[in-house]
């Protein structure tokens, strides 16, 4: 599964977005040749490019070509342009109406590519995949492709083998029970990352299912790798599900609905959530028998608090009611809390919110 990236907020490719070799090791020229193919797939014909001050590239491409549509499901889909259904209080109908009125709306999304130019009416803003994107990865098809054994199952204490097993580690808040949607205020920064093939991401999980068999997972956030970064800003992310049509939608900021994840592409999730959470997740390839020191959120511990440590504050549910609300037996997880931690308070303007993140390896985690 490949993903969309846009300057730093990154967007699973199924989601609908808005107007190998064998018998031995590849030659140079083979793997070359595997990069190419799986590049021109992936990189769809843009009607603009624009080049970002950062060096990325931004194709813009028509909404109809979009590399969800890859997918067989996908045949004869047409696009949604605007949701039947949302949480009691979330979109002012007015806005939604009335496109050209600017009242009560937040400012425009900019990003650095916007200094060079804007996308076309229409089209969709894709950073184009490049070839060292796909040489970072283990294999040439694996590239974006989620792993089910990297989506953390809480539990009260974590298996050294899972962890040494997959190489992600976690510190996040979650909560179980039926959900239609979720909501979440974060604080994203600029996180060092050790190697190449290590990331260090924020994001919402909405899952459902078993982790030992038919997961559904449903991910966004904003993901630092090598040639990605963020800032100290805070980022309003918001999920829900139409129940007719079992589609989850999800909204940036207050005003920027920017598309859905069809319901036919779930076996549990057309229906509702059975687990939310939100927090962080690190690559820790300990490549050189040490911990990594990759970051996980600002790179500081929870204790250090405001203006030091990462936070997701304001979070919330969708209950069966349609109502937005604070979630009930707020739980934590975190692998190795002497590495990246996560701890969770509560405050009037901040409703339920928490810390989380660490700086990697330090003298107390090796």
């Amino acid at each position: 599964m490949a993903a969309a990236h846009f300057s730093g907020v990154w967007f699973l490719v199924f989601m609908v977005l808005f107007p190998l070799c064998s018998g031995g090791r590849a030659s140079i020229s083979d793997q070359n040749l595997e990069v190419y193919k799986h590049l021109k797939k992936l990189n769809k014909p843009p009607l603009k490019s624009i080049k970002s001050p950062d060096g990325d590239i931004i194709d813009c491409v028509l909404a109809s070509h979009q590399p969800a549509f890859d997918h067989p499901l996908f045949k004869n889909h047409t696009i949604q342009v605007r949701p039947n259904y949302h949480p009691e209080g979330l979109i002012n109908e007015k806005k939604v109406s009335n496109p050209q009125s600017n009242e009560g709306k937040s400012k425009p999304i900019t990003q650095l590519w916007h200094l060079n130019g804007k996308c076309p009416e229409g089209t969709i803003p894709i950073r184009r995949t490049k070839k060292e994107d796909l040489l970072r990865t283990s294999s040439v098809q694996s590239y974006g492709k989620k792993k089910h054994r990297t989506i953390v199952k809480p539990a009260r204490s974590a298996d050294p083998d899972l962890i040494n097993q997959s190489g992600h580690q976690h510190a996040i808040a979650y909560v179980e029970g039926e959900f239609y949607g979720a909501k979440a205020t974060m604080n994203v920064w600029d996180p060092k990352i050790q190697q190449p093939n290590e990331f260090s991401l924020s994001q919402l999980w909405v899952l459902g299912g078993t982790f030992a068999s038919d997961l559904n997972s449903i991910e966004a956030g904003w993901q630092v790798s090598p040639d990605l970064y963020g800032d100290s800003n805070a980022r309003l992310f918001t999920y829900w599900t139409d129940p007719k049509e079992g589609n989850w939608w999800m909204q940036f900021g207050n005003d920027y609905v920017l598309g859905y994840w069809p319901g036919f592409l779930f076996s549990y999730l057309a229906d509702s959530a059975t687990m939310i959470e939100w927090g962080g997740e690190v690559v820790n390839s300990a490549s050189d028998g040490q911990h990594t020191t990759t970051q996980m959120g600002s790179g500081h511990f929870p204790e250090e608090g405001f203006g030091k440590s990462s936070y997701f504050r304001n979070i919330q549910i969708v209950d069966g009611s349609n109502n937005l609300r604070a979630p009930k037996d707020v739980e934590t997880f975190t692998e190795q809390p002497e590495c990246y931690n996560v701890q969770v308070g509560k405050t009037g303007d901040w409703g339920n919110y928490f810390y989380y993140g660490g700086p990697g390896r330090n003298p107390n985690c090796p």
